[in-house]
């Protein structure tokens, strides 16, 4: 598994934000889809009925180069998602959810303290294109079944944001 941008993703899934919790609580995205779960079930928003789909409140972290500080949130991250959260609850963000009948916010954990500003703004145009249906959250599961590496530098997790917004 790894983190690139504001997205979670395994071989199989991609997640905003950190992956489930302890309790079942996250949200999917799909080539279908937005799926929200949660401890009451699940909801479900198809792309053709979004009219948009961002993410609000998201933790910023400078928009520093040097990898080490990253993969350290990175690592606590994982630790604190292990541990139940060490006591301490993980920072909050909001999918923001638009459609025809209003806007839905569902909460979801971030997956570390702070993201630069540059992911952000590339995984939200990311978040936009597959609401369109110009990319597919599938590009991303299928490079994670082939990179096998864990999380990225910072450079490469733009370039790969970058690449799949372009795609």
């Amino acid at each position: 598994m790894a983190m690139v941008g504001l997205f979670w993703i395994t071989e199989d899934s991609v997640y905003v934000g950190s992956p489930p919790s302890a309790e079942g609580h996250c949200v999917r995205l799909t080539s279908e889809g937005v799926q929200a779960r949660s401890p009451e079930g699940i909801r479900a928003w198809p792309w053709a009925i979004l009219r948009s789909a961002g993410v609000e409140a998201v933790p910023v972290e400078g928009d520093t180069r040097g990898g080490g500080r990253f993969l350290v949130a990175v690592l606590e991250a994982v630790v604190t998602l292990a541990s139940g959260y060490g006591g301490e609850e993980p920072p909050q963000m909001f999918v923001v959810l638009e459609t025809a009948d209003g806007t839905e916010e569902v909460q979801v954990s971030a997956a570390t303290k702070g993201y630069t500003s540059r992911e952000i703004a590339l995984s939200r145009h990311l978040l936009a294109r597959f609401r369109e249906g110009t990319a597919d959250p599938g590009t991303l599961t299928a490079w994670s079944r082939e990179h096998r590496g864990g999380t990225p530098k910072p450079p490469e997790r733009e370039a790969l944001l970058r690449e799949w917004t372009h795609m």
